[in-house]
């Protein structure tokens, strides 16, 4: 199936150093892979920058998604791409630092089938990320964490997590990790 471009195209986002856009390349074998696991599901999209993940997620048979964005203009951007693409009603952009608003999501509540995790790369943020999902206990017990990295930065796992899979595309690693169960 073939990928959506997002209004923020790399083209669009030149100068801004922080926004590294997940790759077409990347992209299309991240949902190739996940297939049916797509639909129906209840998505959180960290680091969300242009929201290209979720909003393929959604374009896939995704029930919901969220976004987590810091960058109030990206927000802006992401909304108005939700709004373009139809998809608005499904798409929650959430404006805040990630750790916080996951503390946030876990008081409310809030339970996500799929996290799809593209933090700055080299910098420490899947592992802290992590921890802060299984604290605030928002992914389902068969939930699956999606994190992309440059595949020399292999997450270090605490206990209660496994890596599922691992697939490399050049310099980048995604790394599909589940909670580990008890069978």
């Amino acid at each position: 199936m073939k990928t959506r471009r997002t209004a923020a195209s790399p083209a669009r986002l030149r100068g801004r150093r922080a926004l590294r856009p997940t790759s077409s390349r990347v992209k299309t074998a991240l949902f190739d892979s996940l297939a049916d696991a797509v639909r129906d599901a209840v998505v959180l999209d960290l680091f969300a920058g242009t929201g290209a993940l979720g909003i393929e997620a959604l374009h896939r048979g995704a029930r919901q998604a969220v976004f987590v964005e810091r960058d109030p203009s990206q927000c802006r951007t992401l909304r108005r791409a939700l709004d373009r693409a139809g998809l608005a009603e499904r798409g929650d952009v959430r404006r805040g630092d990630i750790l916080p608003v996951l503390d946030h999501l876990g008081r409310a509540g809030g339970v996500f089938d799929l996290v799809l995790l593209d933090p700055p790369y080299g910098q420490g943020w899947i592992e802290r990320t992590l921890r802060a999902l299984a604290h605030a206990g928002i992914l389902r017990p068969d939930g699956l964490v999606v994190a992309e990295g440059h595949w020399r930065d292999r997450p270090t796992l605490a206990p209660g997590w496994r890596l599922a899979k691992e697939a490399r595309y050049g310099e980048t690693a995604l790394w599909y990790i589940r909670i580990e169960s008890d069978q």
